[in-house]
């Protein structure tokens, strides 16, 4: 699995040393972008969940090592070699991701196989139970005090199930306004419910023209959807951008995500930490309107934030 991923970077760089005939150009990001690479390729957690988002961190690192051998500008190494540590940063969260889910199903296989375990061994001590009260059946007083314990224990019951009750009716309130909260939350935000989870949209009328930094209007959204983070510590986001079918596939590629990077910019400086926030650009891909006119142009020109469940899950597109 290492081996098939390592092999297109490799290639890159020493056909583009061959080509040049010059030492390649280097910087301190790009050094940490491979740092950061080999750290996730060794990782087997990676290799097994997230090929793919593994395969396209290597393709980004590729690009920053051909502008490097090509000794372009300092800036634009930097520039794709941030690209490409976002990308492998995407590639461990994708794997933490799909981990945690395989681990909440064998945890639940285990959970299973406990309570039938149980089940067998309270059965067992039935029989047991059975046996001996046949045994002392003809003793009234043993009889008596038998009958007197498991009035005990069935009050008891009673009383610890009349608390597990009103346990679950405080915690089904607490949900109750929390969600309504969050409700009235996301309806300032315009999110709509999709089967991804709640999904705010920003459009293209929040960012400068053409420019991937939040208006003040957009501004005043991310704040909206700092305070929602705040207020839900265990939900997560997932911010994806999008563009039109103008210009190059390539500059909408660099666009989408730059717009993505705004609003991810933008929370982490409202105090939202940078591992509840998850980046994609996806250029001009998976428009919601035809690319024909003014309009559906700028409808397509959007970032689309994903709110995770309480588990911190986002179903992947």
């Amino acid at each position: 699995m290492k081996n098939t991923y390592l092999t297109p970077v490799v290639l890159a760089v020493v056909a583009l040393l061959a080509a040049c005939g010059s030492s390649p150009k280097s910087t301190s990001l790009l050094e940490q972008a491979h740092s950061d690479y080999r750290i996730a390729q060794n990782n087997p957690n990676v290799g097994r969940y997230a090929p793919l988002e593994l395969k396209q961190a290597g393709d980004a690192l590729a690009q920053a090592d051909a502008q490097a051998a090509d000794r372009a500008s300092s800036e634009k190494i930097d520039q794709l070699a941030y690209l490409a540590r976002q990308k492998i940063a995407l590639t461990e969260e994708v794997a933490k991701q799909k981990m945690a889910e395989a681990d909440v199903r064998n945890a639940g296989q285990e959970r299973n196989q406990v309570r039938l375990d149980q089940r067998t061994n309270e059965a067992n001590a039935a029989n047991i139970r059975a046996e001996q009260a046949r045994q002392v059946a003809l003793l009234a007083i043993n009889d008596a005090a038998l009958a007197q314990a498991d009035t005990d224990r069935a009050r008891q019951q009673t009383q610890v199930a009349q608390v597990d009750a009103a346990n679950a009716q405080r915690m089904a309130q607490e949900a109750q306004q929390r969600a309504a909260l969050l409700e009235a939350q996301l309806g300032e935000l315009s999110a709509k419910k999709t089967e991804r989870g709640m999904v705010i949209t920003l459009g293209d009328v929040l960012f400068g023209t053409d420019l991937s930094r939040l208006t003040s209007d957009g501004e005043a959204s991310a704040q909206k959807l700092a305070k929602i983070l705040e207020l839900n510590p265990r939900r997560t986001v997932l911010i994806e951008g999008f563009t039109d079918s103008t210009g190059t596939a390539e500059y909408n590629q660099h666009l989408s995500e730059r717009r993505a990077m705004a609003v991810q910019n933008a929370l982490q400086t409202l105090g939202v930490g940078r591992e509840r926030v998850v980046i994609h650009g996806y250029g001009e891909s998976y428009p919601v309107a035809a690319n024909d006119s003014a309009q559906s142009r700028q409808m397509n020109r959007r970032v689309e934030i994903i709110l995770s469940d309480e588990a911190g899950r986002i179903m992947a597109r």
